[in-house]
Formats: C-alpha cells, structure tokens, sequence
C-alpha cells in the first residue's frame, strides 16, 4: 500500500510539473500590458504545450493569431495557422481548420515567404481532404504553384496529397501523373519511404481500374524493395491491399493470408489507427462470410475498444461502420444492420468513393429485400445498378485515357528524338556546306544526270497514272458487281427464305422458322455488307454512325466517335469510297490489330475534311506492310485516298497502337 501510494504521489508531482512548465508564460501572458508582450508570452508557452496537451495548444493558438491580425503581423499569424491545421485535423475539427486558413489567406498577398504561402494551401487542402474532395485538390494544386524552388520537399508532398485525392475523386489520368511526380521528388530527395508511399498510390490507381494483374505484380515488387530498404512501416498497408484485389478476384483464401500478414506488421505502421480500422474490419468482414462469427465478433470488438479510447474520422468511421453493417446483417439483426447501411452509404458519398458507395447501395437493397421492403429494395437495386454501370464505363474511359497518356508520351519522346536529330542534321550541313566548294567542278556532270532522270521520272509518271486509271477502274467494276450481287441476295434469296419462313410459321414449326429467320439475318448481314443501301436512304455521316455501332454491338472493342455531318461535301461516288476507308480500316484493326479500344474522329472546315481512326493493338511496320504483296489492304485503302486526291498518313509502332489520318479537300 505505501509503495501504490507513492507512486500515485510521483504522478501527481510530474503531472504538476509538466502542468507549470508553460503556468509562467500564461501568467506573463495575463500581466502584460500590450498586444506585443502578450504574443511573446503564448508564443513560449505555445512551444511548450504543442503534442503536450492538445486543448490547451489549440486554445492558446487562436488567442495568438487573433492578436497577430489585430496588430499587422501576417507571418506570426500565418505560422501558428500552419502549427495549428495539424491538431484541427487529428481531433476530427476539420472545418474549423478550413474556416481558420481562409481568414488568414486573405492577407496572402502580405506574405512575401513561399513556404509560408504554399503551406497556408497545402493545411487548407489536408482540411478539405476530409470533407471535400474537388476542393483538396484545387487547393493542392495551388501549394504547387505558390511552394518557391527550396521548398521541394513539400512540392512532394503537395503532389502525393494531391494524387490520393484524384484517386478518392475517381481521377485515373491526372493520379498517375501526379503519383509519379511524387516519387521522383521524394526520390532525387533521398526520401525513400515516401517515394513508396507515392508508388503505392499509383499501384492502388490500376486496382481501383480493373489492372488487377498489373497491379498485383507491381505491388509484389513493391513489397520486396520495402523488405531490402528495412521500411516496414509500409508493409502492413501494401499487404491489406493486396488482399483487397485478391477479394475482388474472389481469391478468398490468398486475401486472409494477406491480412494475417498485415496484422504482423501492423504496430509498426506510421498511421496506425487507421490501417487498424481498415485491416481488422475487412478480417471481421472475412469470417462473418464464412461463418465464423466468433472471430468475426472478435475482430469488430478490437474496433470498438479502440474506438472508444480514441478520437476517429470518417475514414476509419466508414471501415467501422462497413464491418458492423456486414455483421450484423449475417447474425439476422436486418434492421440494426440497415441503420448502419444507411451510415456506411453516407460516409462514402462524403469521401467521395465510388466502390465503397456502390457496396453500400448493395446491402441496402439486399437487407430492405430480407425485411420485406420490396418497393425500397427495388429502389435501391436500381441505384445499385446505375452506379456500378458509371462506374464501369468510367474505367472504361480511364483505360482509354490510360492508353492515350502512354501514346501521347511516347509521341513526344519520338518529337524530341526527332529535334536532336535535325540539330546533328544541321552541324553536318554546316560541315558539307565548306566542302560543297571543292566539289563545284561535278556539278557539270550531274545537272545530265538530273534531266536524264527527269525524262526517267515523266515515263514513270505516265506509267503510274495508266496504273492508277485501271485501279479506278477496277474498283468502280467491283462496287457494281457487290451491289448487284447485294441486290440479289436481298430480292431473291431473302424473299425466298421470307416466303418459306411465312409457310413454316403457318405450319407451326417454330423450329425451323427460327433457323430460317437466322439465314435470313445472315443474308441480310451479307448483302449490307456487300453493298450499304445506308447510304443512298440516309446519307453518308448516318451510315458511317450506324456502322460504327455495329461494330461496337458485335465486337469486344471499345470505340469513341466525334462524327461532324459531312453529307453535303461529296457526291455519291466519292461518300461510297468514303464509307469503304472508313470500313477497311475498321476491319483492319478487327482482324489485325488486337486493340481493346479505338477512336474515330470526323472533323470539317471550309477547305478540308479529316478522318482519323485511331487504335492501342500491337502496331505495325508500315513500310514493311506496303512492301509486302499479300497485303492487299493498305495498298487499296491508298488507291481509294488517291481518287479522291485526299493524303493518307500512318502512324504506327510496334505494341504502342497505330494512327490512320485522312485528309480529303472538299
């Protein structure tokens, strides 16, 4: 007893201390007699209480800066802004931190100090992180913009910040890109361990986008450079990630593998709170779906009691109530399962995340379904539906976007390879025009040459135009003979087939009647194809749209059109040898390429049309293609373009995709 209570003594002794480290500087700070000598006052005793006692920080801050503005002095009160975000935030008082930096933005153009300025956008933004995320980003964006050379280290971080809000945001393109300027910053900074935390959120960005394999594999080597730098901070999370895709490939073992792993890293991770929520809430989650709700009881347990000994914000507030709803909704508890439901749907319309909304929306429909709530489970299910479908065409686009991105760098790379070599290009000019002196005596000698080949260049000219009229020719005989063969497919065949569809029909053989009413789409199909009638009905812009939704219906590629109305550019020869490029490149790519998307572009002005068709398959080389005899496609598709005195250019390499554009003068 005497040794219990002289240890309650020595508390309450230390406890005082600590307490009147900063009591002097507090009763300063009441005895002083002008603002000046007050601020001096708080800010020793501010130095003292900061990550000691958080109310009495905070408390005493805005005291500081109330009198910093009252006399003029911006930077003081800029200071103590930044040194407060931070407490804001971890307390959960996130708007109270946007309030406090907007008051003092408004002096920002009294603040000359870059750091001081980038900083007020870069705490600003950490508030609205938590409530809104378009705004995160815009301020980010500013921090960027406002962060002066020397202050690199938080250019960093302003684009990590600002890459997981774009992620948040659904954001693919412009995450990536800021993921990787994050990781080269932290990297040329020495910064190791955040230049990870970067690459991981641009491993997160191709799961959250359907590259689970990409993203798999990237974060495997992710976690093996982690173990060789001796970060095992960063395990835990790389580990619960990882069992997230395997979940979303329905790999349920290797996913509770993954987070038995986490665990075993997890007291060394720097943001600990929330990757607990996260990690125990999604092993709760594992064992109620496999019905092993003591351990599932367990781990949501772990959640409660460190919820109750700690302050949480909405992200590990979503994690909780995601794990309650599912327990609750396995143990029959439907209508305290819905209450949480209806909370996990709130926080992820919050945060901004599209999965977690789309899961919330799902137990929402299948818990009002088991109650017996019919017309609301209906409701619900639509909403599901509506949002998985933006969802998945929002991938969709971001993979096109993706595959852009990587065309349009590599585009550029080849335009600075192709500047360097016209810099060499030009030095040897400069070196040949010295020599060009010495050679002037030749010059007799070549001007024969040079009509010679021009008498060998008009013969070859008379020659290739006799070439280029008979390839007209042939080309008009082949449209004839597919339209009258079109034709009788369509008026003979198909009206026969019609007829013995009607007496099957009558006869009751609804067998039959069906194989007939496929040979009749087939013939149908056949003869489109062979001849479009499209095109004198609708004319030529309806008849390449309609085409281009055929083939989006019946093929697995992805196509985006910009169509302009060009009917009134061409006659009726010209649009059907329009309709043919535009046909064969189509086929081309179908047959060829193996893209997974695709893009057309119909542009016009005053002088000319433009017709672009663009592809991310495997590419090609073009001069080998023209050369080769076999390859019928390129050289016709060229003749059609010739007729109608258009350009054709080629762009294409090797697994990068490949660029048709065609230019016809109207």
């Amino acid at each position: 007893m005497r040794l219990f209570f002289a240890l309650i003594a020595l508390f309450t002794v230390s406890l005082a201390s600590a307490q009147k480290a900063w009591e002097p500087y507090l009763q300063q700070y009441a005895a002083a007699q002008t603002p000046e000598a007050k601020m001096q006052a708080l800010d020793s005793e501010l130095s003292l209480s900061f990550r000691k006692d958080t109310d009495v920080f905070i408390k005493h801050s805005f005291v500081f800066i109330d009198l910093a503005e009252q006399v003029g002095d911006y930077v003081g009160m800029a200071k103590k802004a930044m040194n407060l975000a931070y407490p804001l935030n971890a307390s959960n008082r996130p708007e109270e931190c946007v309030t406090l930096i907007d008051r003092v933005l408004q002096y920002s153009d009294q603040i000359d100090n870059t750091f001081l300025r980038g900083g007020l956008y870069l705490k600003r933004g950490g508030g609205y992180f938590r409530i809104d995320q378009k705004k995160a980003v815009e301020d980010f964006t500013q921090a960027i913009e406002n962060f002066g050379p020397k202050d690199s280290i938080y250019i960093a971080d302003a684009y990590l910040f600002r890459g997981q809000a774009n992620t948040n945001l659904g954001d693919f393109v412009n995450a990536s890109a800021d993921y990787d300027m994050a990781s080269r910053y932290f990297e040329n900074l020495g910064d190791y361990q955040y230049m990870l935390f970067a690459k991981q959120g641009n491993i997160t960005m191709f799961s959250m986008n359907g590259f689970l394999e990409t993203a798999q594999m990237e974060r495997s080597e992710l976690i093996e450079q982690i173990k060789e730098l001796g970060l095992y901070s960063n395990l835990s999370n790389e580990y619960y990630n990882q069992a997230v895709d395997d979940r979303k490939i329905g790999d349920f073992a290797s996913a509770q593998t993954e987070l038995l792993q986490a665990v075993k890293y997890l007291d060394s991770t720097q943001n600990k709170i929330s990757s607990y929520f996260a990690i125990h809430g999604l092993l709760a989650t594992q064992y109620a779906e496999r019905g092993n709700m003591e351990k599932a009881e367990y781990h949501l347990n772990l959640l409660e009691d460190l919820r109750t000994k700690n302050s949480t914000d909405l992200i590990t507030e979503s994690h909780y109530h995601a794990t309650k709803t599912t327990i609750l909704k396995f143990k029959g508890q439907l209508k305290e399962a819905l209450a949480f439901a209806e909370m996990c749907l709130k926080d992820a319309n919050a945060l901004g995340n599209q999965e977690q909304v789309i899961n919330a929306l799902q137990d929402l429909f299948e818990i009002h379904e088991a109650i017996g709530d019919t017309a609301i489970s209906l409701d619900y299910h639509k909403r599901y539906h509506r949002k998985k479908d933006s969802l998945f065409d929002s991938q969709k686009t971001n993979l096109m976007l993706y595959y852009q991105s990587l065309y349009e760098s590599e585009k550029k790379e080849r335009e600075i390879q192709a500047q360097t070599a016209n810099i060499e290009l030009l030095e040897k000019d400069n070196l040949a025009f010295k020599r060009w002196l010495l050679f002037t005596g030749i010059a007799g000698v070549l001007i024969c040459g040079i009509v010679y080949l021009v008498f060998m260049q008009r013969g070859l000219k008379d020659k290739q135009d006799l070439q280029h009229k008979f390839s007209q020719k042939l080309l008009l005989s082949q449209e004839e003979e597919r339209k009258r063969i079109s034709k009788e497919l369509h008026d003979g065949l198909g009206q026969n087939l019609l007829l013995i569809k009607n007496s099957l029909t009558m006869a009751g053989d609804d067998h039959n009647k069906n194989m007939v009413g496929e040979a009749i789409d087939e013939v149908r199909a056949i003869s489109q194809a062979l001849h479009p009638f499209q095109l004198q009905e609708l004319g030529l812009t309806k008849a390449i749209e309609n085409m281009v939704v055929q083939i989006d219906r019946n093929s697995t590629l992805f196509i985006s059109a910009e169509i302009d109305n060009i009917d009134k550019f061409f006659d009726k020869e010209d649009s059907l040898n329009i309709y043919r490029i535009i046909q064969e490149s189509f086929n081309n790519v179908l047959k060829h390429s193996g893209a997974e998307a695709t893009k057309i572009k119909i542009k016009k002005d005053e002088a000319q049309v433009k017709i672009s068709i663009q592809d991310n398959g495997k590419g090609f080389n073009v001069s080998e293609k023209f050369r080769d005899l076999k390859c019928m496609g390129l050289k016709t598709l060229k003749e059609r373009v010739r007729s109608l005195k258009g350009v054709l250019r080629i762009t294409s390499k090797t697994e990068t995709g490949t660029e048709l554009q065609f230019t016809f003068p109207v």
